[in-house]
């Protein structure tokens, strides 16, 4: 694996080598079980995976690489590079500024730039529009286009699938950077669809099957399908990619419940030249977290704490799983624990911060589950874990 030059600020001497620790020993990964670090009246059991993945790294790294090899220009990033507010600050000090924001809403002029500009692409890579866009301005938005190699793959696959007459489904969320460059790429190649959820899958199910009538799909799903889409045609040949930071579980249920539709209506001898295997667009960090996740929900703790971008996708949905077991805090860094009385979270229900007392318990050993999202920096875990030692007055 590839090793990236980012700064040491990001990297954790705690979190660091409990990650080196364990890497020794299972240089695969396979072993999802937690760490634990105990310092008698708290132990953190951290989760085996989490934290930058792949394609985070080589984000920071080609930003600041831009940085440094264009000290007398302005520096633009499409819009945030990664959905972590701390390394988008440190950015926007350096001087980079953001020309949209997440939902795609200019923030900057397009007018603004000038040939002599430097516009970064984002890990989520960008809609082929805004390529031809930057092209025609004489601004080359391939120099530094930081966009995740495996949301190329599920770009790669899309092109791949269309080429051979099927309609693409995206699972993934319509207003999402990722997914709306995925969407942009796809649609060049094949028909495609975005759906958000199994409830969405269920209805487009039920419209293949002809439950639900053709007509109906343009209603239910609009805004969501490519232009030209014709239901009673593009239908009949179909697979499934992802916005990569969904639930790779929920991908897998989608994808099950649309082959066995397909199955059922035209048989198992022809499932093939109906419905595509596409498992291989599943983003491995993303399983990996996940997975360590479900591992960690095996425990019992008194307390879960996740720590990303209340806007990450991929750790909100680490949150989903564990509120289903504990009491679960989803906070951006360790500003947010106010005091050992009271800590500031994220609601993922109603969108909101909210202030909750007493989330330390008053207990002879406190357990407390800890991991982040794929955009986090160690350090930011590191600092959580050290304010909690310093409330309960415990040397580290």
């Amino acid at each position: 694996m590839k090793t990236f030059q980012i700064p040491n600020k990001y990297r954790s001497s705690v979190i660091s080598q409990i990650k080196a620790d364990r890497k020794e020993i299972d240089p695969r990964g396979r072993d999802y079980s937690s760490s634990i670090l105990n310092f008698g009246k708290v132990r953190f059991h951290i989760a085996r995976h989490f934290g930058f993945c792949f394609g985070v790294e080589n984000a920071i790294e080609i930003a600041y690489k831009a940085i440094n090899e264009n000290p007398d220009k302005r520096i633009f990033l499409l819009s945030e590079m990664i959905h972590n507010p701390t390394v988008n600050r440190e950015l926007q000090l350096q001087g980079v500024r953001f020309i949209q924001d997440t939902k795609g809403n200019n923030l900057i002029d397009w007018t603004e730039l000038t040939s002599e500009d430097i516009v970064v692409i984002p890990a989520f890579g960008t809609t082929i529009e805004i390529e031809n866009m930057l092209n025609a301005m004489e601004i080359n938005p391939y120099h530094y286009n930081t966009t995740c190699p495996f949301v190329e793959k599920v770009w790669n696959k899309s092109e791949e699938l269309g080429k051979k007459g099927f309609t693409v489904i995206i699972h993934g969320k319509v207003n999402h950077e990722e997914t709306r460059a995925t969407f942009s790429h796809s649609k060049v190649n094949a028909p495609s669809i975005v759906i958000r959820d199994l409830e969405e899958a269920k209805l487009l199910s039920q419209i293949i099957s002809g439950s639900i009538p053709e007509r109906d799909f343009y209603a239910l799903f609009e805004g969501k399908y490519s232009d030209g889409f014709d239901v009673q045609k593009d239908l009949q040949k179909i697979g499934v990619v992802n916005q990569t930071t969904m639930l790779a579980s929920e991908t897998e249920d989608i994808s099950s419940l649309l082959k066995t539709t397909v199955l059922t209506k035209y048989g198992e001898d022809n499932l093939s030249n109906h419905f595509a295997n596409t498992r291989d667009t599943l983003c491995y960090a993303t399983n990996n977290n996940q997975n360590a996740t479900l591992q960690l929900m095996n425990i019992d703790v008194d307390l879960a704490i996740v720590v990303g971008g209340y806007n990450s996708s991929n750790t909100s949905h680490i949150v989903e799983l564990l509120e289903e077991k504990f009491k679960t805090y989803f906070i951006s860094d360790e500003t947010k624990l106010i005091s050992d009385k009271s800590i500031s979270h994220f609601s993922l229900s109603d969108k909101t911060e909210r202030i909750s007392t007493n989330y330390l318990p008053q207990k002879e050993i406190i357990n407390i589950a800890i991991t982040s999202g794929a955009s986090c920096p160690d350090a930011t875990v590191d600092a959580v874990i050290k304010k909690i030692l310093l409330f309960l007055k415990i040397e580290n």
